[in-house]
């Protein structure tokens, strides 16, 4: 699965190649209704090819309008869409406002290994802060994590965290397990199961999900987690439970869990210490009992309340504010 922003990043690499200037665009925030959140981008030629998307069409329409009448300034700007911005399009049908990062990229060389860069933190490689001046010089970029907001803004300079889409492994398939990854796709995340007892396959079919018939554990073990991957045991199996947690906590993953009562939670930490060899910085990694403490019965009810911890943990919530885990 490919993401729409590393295609836009790819295709304006393609285009400066070709000693074409580009212009990309980078949403930076949003009220009301939006389909794209901050962090989302477009790249656009002035004849009006172009990548991405910045809303549900209404704003490319009107940008790409803009950039045929040769009415945008060829520098780093910031605009608005929506009450305040753009007229006469002080309204948009949506009800919402977006501001945008615009920037205009020459084909130098210099901006190609910028734009490098940002490719292999989208593709997996370390997380990075891409650093737009709005008084025209060349972005430049630094070291990033999850910790770092998705978007700062300031007067001087806009601030971009960059990398890999989100992934969620799942260990094992459990109804729990297949309400997840219908979510986590909603999402906008890249969702593996990893479940090696092939006969349980036969029924499931979630589409946009990645099935691999092997053991969640040798997945990580082969590098099958970053950064942003979010790891999730819901099998109730120690067998295959277990494994992928002793694995999981030596990975990047921002988010390891496993599902079961307090009690089977406490007992498992014990095996994970006493087996595993695991120790006290690697056991508060586990998000055991998993899960937001929303009440939950159901297997839809579960998933929602894990997948709403993990956003939590990707939005950086819990640095914030300390939540109970139940389910």
């Amino acid at each position: 699965m490919q993401q729409l922003d590393l295609q836009v990043i790819q295709q304006a690499r393609d285009w400066l190649a070709q000693g074409r200037p580009v212009w990309l665009c980078t949403v930076l925030s949003t009220y009301g209704s939006a389909p794209r959140g901050p962090g989302a981008m477009l790249v656009a030629l002035a004849g009006g090819e172009h990548r991405g998307s910045l809303s549900g069409g209404c704003i490319e329409e009107d940008f790409l309008q803009r950039l045929a009448d040769g009415t945008l300034p060829r520098c780093n700007q910031r605009v608005r869409y929506g009450e305040g911005g753009f007229a006469p399009n002080l309204v948009l049908p949506c009800g919402g406002v977006l501001d945008v990062l615009v920037e205009y990229l020459p084909p130098r060389a210099e901006v190609d290994r910028h734009l490098a860069s940002v490719e292999r933190a989208l593709s997996a490689g370390p997380w990075l802060i891409r650093e737009v001046s709005l008084h025209g010089q060349l972005p430049a970029v630094s070291p990033g994590s999850l910790s770092h907001p998705r978007v700062a803004v300031s007067a001087e300079q806009v601030s971009i965290r960059i990398g890999a889409v989100h992934r969620l492994l799942l260990a094992g398939l459990s109804p729990v397990a297949e309400f997840c990854a219908s979510f986590a796709l909603a999402l906008g995340y890249e969702v593996i199961l990893c479940e090696p007892r092939t006969e349980l396959l036969a029924g499931f079919c979630v589409p946009g999900v990645e099935v691999c018939p092997v053991l969640p554990a040798l997945y990580i073990e082969q590098g099958g987690c970053h950064a942003a991957t979010a790891v999730v045991a819901l099998t109730h199996d120690p067998r295959l439970d277990d494994l992928t947690l002793m694995e999981a906590v030596r990975s990047e993953a921002f988010y390891i869990g496993a599902m079961g009562s307090r009690q089977t939670s406490h007992k498992r930490m014990e095996r994970l210490q006493r087996i595993g060899g695991l120790d006290a910085r690697a056991l508060a990694r586990i998000h055991a009992p998993i899960g937001l403490n929303l009440g939950s019965k159901t297997p839809a009810e579960i998933a929602l309340a894990v997948m709403a911890d993990i956003l939590a943990s990707a939005n950086g919530m819990h640095a914030q504010q300390v939540w109970s885990r139940s389910t």
